[in-house]
């Protein structure tokens, strides 16, 4: 059980940006259809593009399915650059056909639920994972998960603040604060492998 529960981490970590990759694309694909013939054409271009790239991004994580952490330690090592290649691809989409804030709004606004139901889904994961050890070796690990809770609810305050606040957000800064949510559940990710691993 403690070997597969590491392994949880790394999914965690994937889905996460998975599902920031469909919210994302979602968002812009409902409204591609509403710009002029010749920016839709290149419109339509780059969603193609960012589509391939988030199919890559779910192929590369369905392949993991069942390996072993040393496996998933490096699909971790090449899936980074894919994410970061997508973020950037994406901040050129919206820099070049999304200039409405209402577009940018509603993007910002799936990737920040995305994100807050990954925090969600692997607090609840974790703290079922956690059962599975005896009493004395849980408490470090119910820890874990409640900090991890705890910086979900932090996150999900900074992303509300930056919500009330859009309209007069840029998208980097709408994105900055992603980045920065992102960044916390990665960390508390990671606090709670460790604790886990040393539950083991």
């Amino acid at each position: 059980m403690p070997t597969q529960s590491n392994i949880h981490f790394y999914v965690n970590w994937a889905k996460e940006r998975l599902d920031e990759m469909e919210a994302v694309l979602i968002s812009l694909e409902g409204k591609a259809g509403e710009m002029q013939a010749d920016a839709r054409d290149k419109a339509s271009k780059a969603l193609a593009g960012l589509r391939k790239s988030r199919d890559v991004f779910r192929e590369a994580i369905t392949k993991q399915t069942g390996a072993n952490e040393a496996v998933w330690t490096s699909a971790k090592a090449k899936l980074e650059p894919e994410w970061n290649s997508f973020e950037a691809e994406v901040k050129k989409y919206v820099e070049s056909f999304s200039k409405q804030v209402d577009q940018q709004q509603a993007t910002f606004k799936l990737q920040a639920s995305a994100q807050l139901k990954a925090w969600r889904e692997a607090a609840d994961k974790l703290g079922g994972d956690a059962k599975q050890f005896a009493a004395e070796r849980r408490v470090e690990i119910d820890a874990s998960v409640k900090r991890m809770q705890a910086d979900a609810a932090e996150a999900e305050e900074k992303l509300k603040k930056q919500l009330d606040q859009m309209g007069s957000q840029s998208w980097s800064a709408l994105m900055s604060t992603l980045t920065e949510t992102r960044a916390a559940f990665d960390r508390a990710n990671q606090a709670a492998r460790e604790a886990f691993k040393r539950a083991a």
